[in-house]
C-alpha cells in the first residue's frame, strides 16, 4: 500500500431492505430499510487522505447531482422547543453543517434567526386564537378584565420571550454540504416519548404525519425517521419497550404512507427507519422481522 494514502474503511452498518406495494386502490412500490446508525452519521462527511490530498466519498458527489432534482432527500431530527444550536443534538448538528462551506442555501445561523422570527409570528397568531376562542366561551354578560386589544397585546408581548414551539411542531432547514441528506425537519419532542404508553394520538407521531404529507408534497422521496423515536438508547429502553415502541411506529407510518398514496405519481418511495447505533444484533433482527410482517412483505414463488 503506498505510504501516502491515509484511507480507513469506515465500520459497516447493520442494513436491512425490503420492497413493498401500498395503496388501497392503486398499489405504488416503496422501498423500506431499516439501519442502525448514528443520527449524525447520515450528515457527516467521511473524509479520507490519499496523497495528502482530502478525497471525498462518492455518495458527496450523489447527494449533490440530485440537489435540484424532484428525488431529494430528508431526515427527522428530534430537537427540543428552542430553536437554537447550543444545546445538545442541535449543535452537533450545528458543527456538522459548518465543517463545509454552504454555497446554495443559508447557512445553519442564518437559517435559524429566519425561522426563530417565523416562530414569533406563529406564537402570536396562536395566542390570538387562544384569546379569541376564549373570549367566545364567556358568558353573554360580556365581563372581561380589560379589552381584546389590551389582552392580544399582552399575549404577543409575553409569547416573544417564551418558547414558541409545542411538541409535534417541526421547522425545515434546507442543506447542500451534507452527506447523505438535503432538508431536515427539526421534529419538536418531549420527556414523554421515554414512557411505554406512547400511543398513535401523541403529538410526536401526528407531527410525523404532517412531515411524510409535506415530504410526498414537494419531491422528498427519501425520508429517515428514527424508530423508537430516540437518537440514543437509555436503561428503561428493554428489548420489550423497543418492540412495543417500532410495533406502533410501523403501524402508524404504513397507514401515513397508505393515505399519502393519492398525492403522488408513480415515483418510487423509501422510508429508512434508523435506530440507534450499537443495538445488539438480536434486537435488529427481531425489528426486521417486525417490519417485515407488519408490512408483509411478500416473498418471490420460484416457479420450477
Amino acid at each position: 500500500m503506498d505510504n501516502d494514502c491515509d484511507w480507513t474503511p469506515q465500520p459497516q452498518r447493520m442494513e436491512e431492505s425490503f420492497t413493498i406495494h401500498l395503496g388501497s386502490q392503486l398499489k405504488l412500490m416503496h422501498n423500506l430499510r431499516l439501519l442502525s446508525a448514528d443520527v449524525l452519521d447520515l450528515c457527516r462527511h467521511k473524509l479520507n487522505k490519499v496523497g495528502g490530498i482530502v478525497v471525498p466519498q462518492p455518495q458527496r458527489l450523489q447527494t449533490a447531482i440530485s440537489l435540484y432534482s424532484n428525488n431529494l432527500s430528508g431526515l427527522v431530527l428530534l430537537v427540543d422547543n428552542r430553536i437554537n444550536a447550543y444545546t445538545g443534538i442541535k449543535r452537533e448538528f450545528a458543527s456538522v453543517c459548518q465543517m463545509s462551506t454552504e454555497f446554495h442555501f443559508e447557512d445553519i445561523d442564518t437559517a435559524l434567526e429566519i425561522i426563530r422570527q417565523q416562530g414569533m409570528r406563529v406564537a402570536e397568531w396562536r395566542a390570538t386564537n387562544a384569546f379569541q376562542g376564549d373570549s367566545s366561551s364567556q358568558s353573554s354578560s360580556g365581563k372581561s378584565s380589560g379589552s381584546p386589544s389590551d389582552s392580544q397585546g399582552s399575549h404577543s408581548h409575553t409569547k416573544k420571550s417564551l418558547v414558541t414551539l409545542k411538541t409535534g411542531d417541526f421547522y425545515i432547514t434546507r442543506h447542500s454540504n451534507l452527506s447523505e441528506v438535503h432538508l431536515v425537519f427539526h421534529l419538536v419532542v418531549d420527556d414523554t416519548l421515554r414512557s411505554a404508553d406512547v400511543n398513535s394520538r401523541h403529538p410526536v407521531i401526528l407531527g410525523l404525519r404532517n412531515i411524510l404529507r409535506v415530504a410526498h408534497e414537494h419531491d422528498v422521496c427519501t425520508v429517515t425517521i428514527p424508530l423508537l423515536l430516540v437518537h440514543e438508547m437509555s436503561e428503561e429502553m428493554t428489548i420489550q419497550w423497543c418492540l412495543k415502541r417500532a410495533e406502533l411506529m410501523f403501524k402508524c407510518i404504513k397507514g401515513f404512507m397508505i393515505e399519502m398514496a393519492s398525492l403522488v405519481g408513480d415515483e418510487t418511495r423509501t422510508v429508512q427507519f434508523l435506530v440507534p447505533k450499537g443495538i445488539s444484533e438480536e434486537l435488529f433482527s427481531s425489528l426486521s422481522n417486525l417490519l417485515s410482517a407488519t408490512f408483509r412483505v411478500s416473498n418471490p414463488v420460484i416457479l420450477k
